[in-house]
């Protein structure tokens, strides 16, 4: 895992999706791309500031107010996060992670046919 990830909690979590899916912006736009219930204000500015300490959101300043930009992609994180649950908790194993999903049924022989098709395809390519 890289050595500079950090964890997130839920609500920081949520913020960094208004904000990958705003894209650079002002709070308030991060507001409107948030999922209900939108936090206050003042807790998204506060949750914002929090994710600039772990190097998540930076900002540059335009007038009096800070605009804020995502500093890692929504890819890197989720890559981050499913290597940290792999290693975790299904001994470095996709293939564990992949038998756990279809013991719990979550996942059928139809779906684990596409991704075998969506392999062979990438590894044509």
């Amino acid at each position: 895992m890289d050595a500079k990830f950090k964890k997130l909690t839920i609500q920081e979590q949520e913020a960094m999706l208004a904000i990958w899916k705003t894209g650079k912006g002002f709070v308030r736009d991060f507001i409107k791309n948030h999922t209900k219930p939108v936090p206050h204000y003042n807790t998204l500015v506060s949750t914002i500031k929090n994710l600039e300490k772990k190097s998540y959101v930076s900002h540059k300043v335009v007038g009096n107010v800070n605009e804020y930009y995502p500093v890692i992609e929504e890819s890197d994180y989720k890559r981050q996060v499913m290597t940290a649950v792999v290693n975790n908790y299904f001994s470095n194993s996709y293939k564990e992670l992949v038998a756990f999903f279809a013991g719990e049924k979550q996942i059928s022989a139809n779906d684990l046919q596409e991704i075998i098709d969506m392999i062979e395809e990438r590894n044509n390519e």
